[in-house]
Parts: structure tokens; sequence; C-alpha cells
């Protein structure tokens, strides 16, 4: 089982913008003043990265959103749906009402032209008790070892965990995190990212030593080399990385520009033993939607058809 993928799938926006209902969970959100600005760059934002991705071998499939219904988070597909190696797809319980839109059957449909989908597991069910797992988003996966970290929070519910662990066969490692203010972060994806030979993570904001101990251990028995960042470089979206494979099998590492800026040359260097770091600007996603270039990737692990 492989850890990355060439093959990814992203959202272009119609209507992004700043979401007042994920805004209460979600610290890393700040409001542009001029909002019908936001939506032009954000697009023209969202194209750059794509040309990054494309320009280094990487298969994307772009899907347009949707003026209707208005969804203003479209851009993060990966909380929504999660494509798995064994053909399985899961969709995901939404905290905010307007998420729940963005899940499409059209968008699944379109990926059963080119990959093999065996079964929908959907936990979306979960909405109704107001128990909320919001993809690769919420967990982080080590698909080589199966095992998830989750951070919980009020968007990651421990038995909604536990439900698809049961149903992967995944080992799950939770534990609580908070920002530099005491604040839960919402989603796992912000404060660390696993790679197939590293592991990136903001080690400051578990604020348990238990759980900070384990999570230590889990990284460092799975052979992958630690590599800490600080609450600063968090705050700049350098845990929210992904790494991918390219059609020559190359190992690439995805961030904005915000987040490779904030690395120090060694943290750079460390990285650069695993992948080539690829990166682009997305400002204005990062203030408004409170997420960054992993959040904006679904990777696509399905078979071929």
């Amino acid at each position: 089982m492989s850890q990355s993928t060439n093959n990814i799938l992203m959202i272009r926006p119609v209507s992004f913008g700043f979401n007042e209902q994920t805004a209460e969970s979600n610290a890393f959100q700040t409001r542009d003043a001029d909002q019908q600005q936001v939506q032009a760059n954000a697009l023209a934002e969202f194209d750059g990265l794509v040309k990054v991705l494309k320009d280094n071998g990487i298969n994307v499939t772009i899907i347009d959103d949707t003026a209707e219904p208005h969804t203003p988070d479209s851009i993060f597909p990966n909380n929504w749906v999660s494509f798995h190696q064994d053909g399985d797809v899961f969709l995901y319980p939404m905290q905010a009402e307007n998420r729940r839109l963005e899940r499409r059957e059209d968008i699944i449909s379109k990926l059963e032209d080119t990959f093999q989908v065996k079964h929908i597991i959907d936990l979306s069910r979960f909405e109704h008790e107001g128990r909320f797992l919001e993809g690769t988003g919420s967990m982080v996966f080590d698909r080589e070892n199966k095992i998830v970290y989750a951070c919980l929070s009020p968007r990651t519910d421990e038995k909604v965990l536990a439900v698809f662990c049961e149903q992967t066969g995944y080992k799950s490692i939770s534990f609580s995190a908070t920002d530099e203010n005491g604040l839960a972060i919402y989603h796992t994806n912000v404060l660390m990212c696993i790679g197939s030979k590293f592991a990136v993570i903001c080690l400051d904001s578990l604020n348990n030593d238990i759980e900070k101990q384990i999570v230590i251990s889990q990284i460092e028995r799975t052979g992958k080399e630690l590599i800490p960042i600080t609450f600063d470089q968090m705050n700049h979206f350098a845990g929210n990385m992904l790494e991918v494979k390219n059609g020559d099998d190359e190992t690439l590492i995805v961030m904005s520009q915000s987040a490779y800026t904030l690395l120090t040359d060694k943290q750079k260097a460390t990285l650069s033993k695993y992948g080539k770091l690829i990166y682009a600007d997305i400002h204005t996603i990062e203030n408004n939607g409170g997420g960054s270039a992993r959040c904006m990737i679904a990777e696509v692990h399905l078979p071929a058809v």
C-alpha cells in the first residue's frame, strides 16, 4: 500500500469566501474586507497551484463547483470524501450545514470513468447525532502502516473515528491539541503531515504529555524522521503539506508559499531528502478559508479501470 499517489482531485471555486458557519471552530480564518474580490483572487490562486502541480507531472482531475447551492468552502474537497486503494469511497459527516452541500454524486461518477469504485461507505448519517469526522482534515493517514492520527475537536468525533477504523482496519492514535491561545485545533492536518519517510508535526500543540509521547513513539516506530514545527510555522500552514508522486514516480511535497517561507533552511534541507518541495501563493484561500494546500487536494488512491 503506497502512502502517496499521482492522482488527485481538486474543485475549482465559483463562489469562494469567508464561511460564517465554520469560523467559530476555525481560528485560522480571517475575513478579508473586500469579499467580492476574494473569489477572483482565490480563483487565480487555485489555477496557480494547479499549474505548479501539473508542471511537476501530477495528474489533476479538476471539477468546477456549481453556483447553486452556495458552497463557499467547496475548494476543500478532502473534508467530505476520501478514495482508497481497495476501491472504497468514504463520505463524511460535516459540522457546517452549508459544507454538507459539497457532497456530490456526480463527482464520484466522473471519477468512475477512469477509476474503479467498489463500495461507497456513507458516514454522513452521524450528522443527525451531532457527530462529525471531516475526512482527511480530521484524519492524517499513515497508509503503509494503516495508522490514522486524529486530534479530537468539535469536528473530529471519537465514535465516528472508531467506526471508520472498524470499517478499514486502521488503528487510531487520537489526542487533544490546542493552539497557543488554548483553543482546540479544528483539524489534524493543520498541525501534522505524514509522508512515506517523514512526519511534520507541531508537538507544542499536543498538551497532554502522555498522548504526546505515544504520538512520538508511533512515528519513530514506523521509521519516519520527525520534523517538529513551531506554533508560528503551524499558523502559516507549515503542517498542511501533502506528499504526492508524479508520473515518473518522483516524490513531491506540496505546500503553500507562506508555509515554505516560514520553514528554516535546516527544515527545508531535511524535507528535501524525501521529496522535491513545490509551492504556490494561496494566501487569499488560506486567510478566508482557514485551510491551505493539503486541504485543497483529495488524493485518489482508487485502482485504475
